[in-house]
């Protein structure tokens, strides 16, 4: 009897750890730093986003994007998949597209944006967000309730920090650091 709960309870202890790990966001980032950042998704708060980031990272589109707008004491913002990829000729209008799925409609929760919040970044509409997204280098509650949080990084802080900063008040980046792979973890 002992034996059957303890089978029972690995059992579970196990599918638990592959449900946690199946959201979790895992970004490789290049460039002038190099590092590893894991991100737990938030699929209880905003699932069509993470449905949406999960897509995009199983499908490569985020890889060899660039983080085109990081400004110092605020966040790091990537994830144009038309416009941001690292080696195109001209990253003049990275940070303009998106990818050619839907906008998704905004998911805003009570969670506040805090350093290594994860959110999803948007025009003016608040139903208009697509591919990019920005993580938090410290509090900004000004955020709060206004763009859709889908994630908190649980690793690799320490690498989002060292991201290349922008110039000017818009934060555009020259020579950007860039997300070289992006998975899920298994």
């Amino acid at each position: 009897m002992i034996m059957r709960i303890s089978l029972i309870l690995l059992c579970f202890l196990v599918a638990a750890k592959v449900a946690l790990a199946s959201n979790i966001l895992v970004i490789e980032v290049g460039g002038q730093v190099s590092g590893k950042v894991e991100i737990e998704l938030l699929e209880d708060i905003a699932p069509k986003h993470v449905e949406r980031v999960k897509y995009l990272a199983e499908t490569g589109a985020y890889n060899n994007v660039v983080f085109h707008r990081v400004i110092d004491g605020f966040m790091a913002q990537t994830g144009d998949v038309q416009f941001g990829l690292k080696d195109s000729v001209d990253l003049a209008f990275a940070g303009r597209g998106g990818s050619q799925l839907p906008n998704l409609p905004a998911e805003f929760s009570l969670l506040s944006y805090e350093k290594g919040t994860v959110g999803m970044a948007r025009s003016q509409h608040p139903d208009s967000a697509n591919s990019q997204f920005f993580i938090m280098f410290s509090k900004a509650p000004f955020l709060d309730g206004k763009y859709t949080v889908f994630g908190r990084v649980i690793s690799g802080q320490d690498t989002v920090d060292l991201i290349k900063k922008g110039q000017g008040s818009n934060g555009e980046v020259t020579e950007p650091d860039y997300m070289s792979k992006v998975y899920i973890k298994n």
